[in-house]
């Protein structure tokens, strides 16, 4: 079995992700990510109806769902920045991300901190596995209801929703223990993808992370799926031998 292992993301790339889609406002306007559905024939005259408000993303129901295999995190970093790409800003994310053994992204977690501006909570999906992006996501913080976000932009890392969040919710998020990112898929089924909040105080109140450290996590987590995927691939030819042995019926 053919088993590619995604690189690990450079620190360059990690901060121009983080502030791709519209971290400061002004910079990027977010549009919709999913297409319109085409319009009907006219039909004839009639009253205009009372327009509606505007729904909120409802929140998933629990269900039978897929299970996803255990993920691959990286640690809890600190990634700072202020320059003419900031806006001359003091930019700040506080990243984790999680990954299958193969390599393939499917969750990222960030707290964004834009000098002058308020926090907020970015989570991104993979668009491979989102189905129904006009649901966006929901968050689950430690049993606790943290509300729906739509996705506001897809980019080539995934569909982002934001939250935005208080100095309250950030002492949820440092006492937490874990955070759940629920989205939409096949049949309405919902997904559930774990985020541990372990350390994630650490680096919120620490300083920003030395740059050598991360890339040093960076290729230790890389180390570890090149370690998983080639445990998979021995495992696979060990089981083909005893499978071809087998008399046919």
């Amino acid at each position: 079995m053919d088993q590619r292992i995604a690189p690990a993301r450079p620190l360059a790339r990690l901060m121009a992700v983080a502030m791709g889609a519209g971290l400061l406002g002004a910079s990027v306007v977010a549009q919709p990510v999913f297409a319109q559905a085409p319009k009907p024939a006219p039909k004839a005259a009639q009253a205009p109806a009372a327009p509606a408000a505007p729904a909120a993303p409802a929140a998933p129901q629990t269900g039978a769902a897929p299970q996803l295999p255990a993920l691959m995190y990286s640690s809890w970093v600190k990634l700072c920045q202020q320059g003419q790409e900031t806006e001359n800003k003091k930019v700040c994310v506080v990243h984790r991300d999680g990954r299958m053994e193969n390599g393939m992204p499917v969750i990222m977690a960030e707290l964004l901190q834009v000098e002058g501006a308020n926090e907020r909570l970015r989570v991104t999906v993979p668009m491979s596995i989102i189905v129904h992006l006009a649901e966006g996501t929901h968050l689950v913080l430690d049993g606790q209801d943290m509300g729906s976000a739509p996705y506001v932009v897809c980019t080539q890392i995934g569909c982002l929703s934001d939250y935005e969040i208080n100095a309250d919710t950030v002492k949820k998020l440092k006492a937490g223990k874990q955070l759940i990112v629920q989205t939409y898929l096949m049949n309405r089924q919902v997904l559930s993808i774990p985020v541990s909040l372990s350390d994630f105080a650490k680096a919120y109140d620490g300083p920003a992370t030395d740059p050598k450290v991360v890339e040093e996590q960076q290729r230790k987590l890389q180390e570890e799926m090149q370690k998983k995927a080639e445990e998979a691939r021995k495992k696979l030819e060990a089981q083909q031998p005893a499978a071809a042995a087998q008399p046919k019926k």
